[in-house]
């Protein structure tokens, strides 16, 4: 494991038990650029993992809370006029950060949701008819309640697919549940963490991460999987080109993380739920006997053939 990205995982694992893979997800999704979708019942920690990860990083931190009422102007920003220059100032929303909490981003209209669109893909902003980038890194961790249905609204396709991966928390263990007790008997555990890494620090992990070489049979697996979902018996709706590249990307980032220049096989096969999985829409059928997108994931992994040439650098 790469030093810099173990100390980010071990301040992290200060607050969070038992969590060490969606800490590594969620650095996958950093380095590479992408953003994450954080799906699990209440009170498992997903804005908890998010607060621990810019406390590590000593980014700003912005958090929006999703609601009904919800306008595009309340995570955008407004333009507001000042009598004394005469002139409309631009007052940034929540939205201009670098590291920014999505909350139940599922409870607000599709007109708010799509608002976070633009930013999620172009890393900017357009208001008044004028673009704004926004900082580097721009990263959006977004949480959503898979159990409740009222008063929510599905994210759409096309917002699935601006995150890279798809991450569900699950419960912890029986001991790692009695260590969350003993650690917030006394004080806040998110209270202690320190800064382990800059931001430049960051911003250079991840222009390394790019760096990463992927060898042509790799890049074949990669569509070879993506062609196959598109004509699974059980998939109404493949993924398209942008989920291939997703999925280079996130290899690259993890076989970056892992200490290598090169990836394999086995990170593509390790990332391909987490990246695919929320990118295809199963055929209603499938649903009805309880066939879940990780399941198709891994029957595609099992037919398409794996490429045995090692990259050697």
């Amino acid at each position: 494991m790469n030093e810099q990205i173990e100390g980010i995982i071990k301040n992290i694992e200060k607050v969070m038990i038992g969590k060490r893979e969606i800490a590594e997800l969620s650095i996958v999704s950093l380095l590479a650029g992408g953003h994450v979708l954080l799906e699990d019942v209440p009170g498992v920690g997903k804005t908890m993992m998010v607060r621990a990860l810019s406390k590590s990083l000593g980014a700003s931190f912005k958090r929006i809370q999703f609601t009904p009422d919800l306008l595009p102007s309340d995570v955008i920003g407004v333009s507001i006029y000042n009598p004394k220059t005469l002139q409309f100032e631009f007052r940034p929303g929540p939205i201009v950060g670098n590291i920014v909490l999505a909350d139940e981003i599922n409870r607000t209209s599709p007109k708010t949701q799509a608002a976070l669109l633009e930013s999620m893909e172009e890393g900017s902003i357009t208001v008044d008819g004028e673009t704004i980038q926004l900082p580097k890194p721009f990263f959006v961790m977004a949480t959503q309640n898979p159990i409740e249905y009222e008063g929510t609204y599905p994210l759409p396709e096309a917002q699935l697919d601006r995150f890279l991966l798809k991450i569900k928390m699950g419960y912890p263990t029986k001991e790692e549940e009695i260590e969350v007790l003993n650690r917030a008997e006394k004080s806040v555990p998110i209270d202690d963490l320190f800064p382990v890494l800059t931001i430049e620090q960051l911003n250079d992990l991840r222009e390394q991460a790019k760096q990463v070489h992927v060898e042509n049979n790799i890049k074949e697996y990669i569509v070879s999987i993506a062609q196959h979902t598109r004509h699974h018996e059980n998939v109404y709706l493949g993924v398209s080109p942008r989920a291939s590249i997703a999925l280079m990307r996130a290899a690259q980032s993890y076989a970056f993380m892992k200490g290598r220049d090169y990836v394999i096989p086995d990170d593509v096969q390790y990332l391909a739920k987490f990246v695919f999985g929320h990118r295809i829409i199963l055929k209603p059928e499938t649903r009805y006997e309880g066939i879940t997108e990780e399941q198709v994931i891994e029957s595609v992994l099992r037919y398409v053939h794996v490429p045995v040439k090692r990259y050697v650098p």
